[in-house]
């Protein structure tokens, strides 16, 4: 890990970080005791008040990294709005707002209420009027609230971005400064991401002073184990009987497949129903309330196959995914890399296998594995039919 672009100590202890014993109860009951290296390095500058740039992995601990100061700054004595975390989407925003939840379970008067998009807003608006000192919000929902005066910003403290690079990406650019303008008590801002884009430097640059700039590497450790196959086909219509097949064969118990379009996901998830596996696809159109059903399942276990756009998939917490299956070649090199990194997580094996039966997919997988320089098996069928190395 690198602290403004020196390399420093990785292995920390929570309880060499100063926090309450309310909070220490917390980690303890999750039975956490080692600091990841991004919450190392991010909390002790947030604890200061000092606005962060922390670039981390997915799947490194960033949502403690921020959630953790946060929840320590609060007045539990507070009625106003104290901290403002947003979100890129609305699972993501549910995920981050569980996770302060298990953070605050020891500190009395200390709540988060989650503001997104596909629920109704009445329902929100009920919980803001119990006076949560935490609000955490996608872009969109958030600034209907500040609307309608159902919530006000003016006493916020501390500011987090989480996945900040996609927020921008998606066009949430001109909904996020002009909720940073305001707030003008704010004292910190964070910004929280896997890759940091030339938006999110804009934004650091105007609304950030000196920040102290976080830089979490993939180490050889921590790298996600993934044997990853591209498999050349002839036609398109090969692509769901070499799916099959691979999921038949290689009793995956929890897969995601990823598309690149709404439609495509929807098929992809119905023709595999009808062949006999647990499937659900998750995307922009599906009911918040299916969505958030789906996602039960699949962590629980009781679904075998999620089918999902990158976008709906994107800040997803999910372990323990056996396989990843790009049904459709990404259109963007990092998404590729967000997609076969929901495998290999915790030191455990992963497999990802990436369709390409067309010329335009040719030409984007060997763009991708050029830019990444992944090792990458290639598979086609032989004239007998079987599925070879080559």
């Amino acid at each position: 890990m690198e602290i403004n672009g020196v390399e420093v100590e990785e292995n920390i202890r929570y309880d060499s970080l100063g926090l309450s014993p309310e909070l220490m109860q917390a980690l303890n009951d999750k039975g956490y005791t080692m600091a990841t290296p991004v919450q190392g390095g991010s909390i002790p500058s947030l604890m200061e008040w000092k606005d962060v740039v922390a670039k981390a992995p997915t799947g490194t601990g960033k949502t403690f990294a921020f959630g953790i100061p946060i929840v320590e700054h609060i007045d539990p004595a507070s009625t106003d709005v104290l901290a403002l975390v947003l979100a890129p989407t609305r699972e993501l925003a549910i995920q981050i707002v569980d996770e302060l939840r298990v953070l605050c379970s020891h500190k009395e008067g200390v709540r988060a209420v989650c503001l997104y998009g596909g629920q109704p807003i009445e329902k929100q608006i009920s919980q803001l009027k119990k006076k949560p000192p935490i609000v955490v919000a996608t872009p969109g929902r958030l600034m209907d609230h500040i609307k309608r005066h159902t919530v006000k910003l003016n006493s916020v403290e501390t500011v987090m971005l989480d996945e900040a690079d996609r927020m921008l990406d998606m066009g949430f650019i001109e909904e996020v400064t002009k909720i940073l303008d305001m707030m003008p008590q704010r004292k910190n801002l964070g910004l929280f991401s896997a890759t940091i884009s030339r938006e999110v430097m804009d934004i650091s640059w105007v609304y950030q002073r000196d920040p102290v700039e976080i830089t979490v590497r993939p180490v050889e450790d921590n790298r996600p184990d993934i044997q990853q196959y591209r498999i050349d086909l002839d036609t398109r219509e090969q692509k769901l009987p070499t799916m099959v097949a691979l999921l038949k064969n290689g009793g995956y118990e929890r897969a995601i497949a990823f598309c690149n379009t709404k439609n495509m996901t929807d098929r992809l998830a119905a023709l595999l129903q009808m062949r006999g596996f647990t499937c659900a696809p998750i995307h922009g159109d599906i009911p918040q309330k299916n969505r958030e059903k789906t996602l039960k399942d699949f962590r629980a276990g009781k679904m075998q196959i999620l089918v999902a756009t990158d976008v709906a998939a994107r800040g997803l917490d999910i372990d323990d995914v056996d396989a990843v299956f790009n049904y459709d070649v990404p259109d963007e090199q990092e998404y590729y890399v967000h997609r076969i990194g929901r495998t290999g997580r915790a030191k455990k094996h992963g497999v990802a296998y990436t369709f390409v039966a067309s010329v335009s997919d040719q030409i984007k997988m060997d763009e991708i594995a050029q830019a990444q320089k992944m090792e990458m098996q290639l598979l086609k069928y032989d004239k007998d039919g079987c599925l070879m190395i080559q």
